[in-house]
């Protein structure tokens, strides 16, 4: 949630963030409600305290004319209406602060100043990696699997519906494996604190994040108990230290967490309906990282090396994109995406987004540290990133790895862990 400060100090940054993200229309008239609300918040702050003060007055010297053997009905029955007319504005108050809180959760966040402004046209391709296959004779992954009997989606949709994936064989085999090999680079190599997290959380563990109320229409809901399931590993990884505050001393803080991950993916009928490019559910490894403000630029493209490092080892040509503002998730301030070649499909593949959120969520989810002994606590800076997404990783392997007799060759940094050299 941003400070209401946006709101009164720097509304005009505010505005041109939203105008960079091409919604300033959208959301003019939020603004210039919330403007409105936060002035009329801090005016009846103002006069809760002037009349709180009269009424301490006032009880004071009833005070002082009892001892006195003084008359003070008048004075008390002041001091009654003076309470009387705090409780009211307390009411007021607190409403008038609801309703201000509620629309300010449905601000997206302000992207930084590097980040071009407009849609997903002005997406910057910063950098890439390695010599993407020919797309000449290569087969789908969808097909690669079925021949080596790694998908079953006929069952899986008999038993779930459309949009769900079972993989057998060596196809769950494979799945296994990469969990085991990205968190094992993850905490020996790049030093991430290994975390096991519930798949379901509350509804203050989604507001936290952002994926609340903004996206309620995308989350699994479990009627009567007020729980979700999660969409990313980021969301209870993220509000592990919600409401708390840290020493300065335990920046930066990462950690790493596979989880299933559930979407509604309301709105996407219709889309990659092939293959398991997307789905309801999936598998992923997330990355989830808390540092001072002042490095959180430097901690970016920490984190995005990380999740290269991967695709570098599993030897898949990639591309690394800065999204523009427009195309800039609801709470990230910057977002790198890396995409990785899928010949069989012939398409760049997001396999993993790595974010600077800045302290949009740690204001949502009131994580704080303390610079120092006896200093006030500021917001932490969090970032994420997918490290890696298993579906589309699965099926860059399958496409750019086959062979012209059907089989797939094992990269070798993942065959320890698979156990084998070929698949087929």
């Amino acid at each position: 949630m941003h400070d209401p400060r946006l709101l009164r100090d720097d509304v005009e940054l505010l505005r041109d963030g939203m105008r960079r993200r091409q919604k300033l229309d959208a959301l003019a008239p939020a603004i210039e409600r919330g403007v409105a609300l936060d002035r009329e918040r801090r005016v009846m702050i103002q006069a809760v305290e002037e009349r709180k003060a009269a009424r301490n007055a006032a009880s004071q010297e009833v005070a002082r004319r009892k001892r006195a053997g003084e008359d003070a009905s008048e004075l008390i029955a002041q001091g009654r209406a003076l309470g009387e007319e705090v409780t009211r504005l307390e009411g007021e108050l607190a409403v008038t602060a609801d309703e201000l809180a509620a629309l300010l959760l449905e601000l997206p966040n302000v992207t930084l100043p590097d980040v071009p402004a407009g849609d997903e046209t002005q997406n910057v391709v910063v950098r890439s990696w390695g010599t993407p296959r020919d797309a000449t004779a290569v087969r789908p992954h969808w097909e690669i699997a079925a021949a080596l009997g790694m998908l079953d989606p006929e069952r899986a949709a008999k038993v779930s519906g459309s949009g769900f994936v079972v993989y057998r064989g060596v196809g769950a085999r494979l799945v296994r494996a990469l969990m085991n090999f990205f968190i094992d680079v993850h905490v020996r190599e790049h030093g991430y604190e290994e975390v096991w997290a519930p798949a379901l959380v509350n509804r203050a563990t989604m507001t936290g994040t952002g994926q609340l109320p903004k996206f309620a229409d995308d989350a699994y809901k479990i009627e009567g108990d007020e729980l979700y399931l999660i969409p990313t590993a980021e969301v209870p990884v993220t509000n592990l230290y919600r409401d708390e505050i840290l020493e300065t001393d335990a920046l930066p803080k990462g950690f790493v967490a596979y989880t299933p991950c559930f979407r509604r993916e309301a709105g996407s009928a219709g889309k990659d309906t092939r293959g398991i490019l997307r789905s309801h559910q999936f598998d992923k490894v997330e990355l989830v990282r808390y540092v001072e403000p002042e490095q959180s630029d430097v901690e970016l493209d920490r984190l995005t090396g990380h999740a290269e490092t991967l695709l570098q080892r599993l030897d898949i040509p990639y591309r690394v994109k800065l999204l523009a503002a427009g195309d800039t998730g609801f709470s990230s301030a910057k977002t790198y995406d890396l995409e990785a070649w899928a010949p069989g499909v012939g398409a760049w593949l997001e396999v993993s987004s790595c974010s600077v959120f800045t302290d949009f969520q740690a204001r949502r989810a009131n994580i704080r540290y303390r610079p120092a002994k006896g200093e006030k606590p500021r917001f932490v800076h969090t970032l994420n990133g997918s490290g890696l997404a298993f579906p589309r990783t699965i099926a860059c392997i399958l496409e750019h790895h086959q062979r012209e007799d059907g089989t797939v060759d094992v990269p070798g940094a993942l065959r320890p862990y698979l156990g084998m050299e070929r698949l087929g």
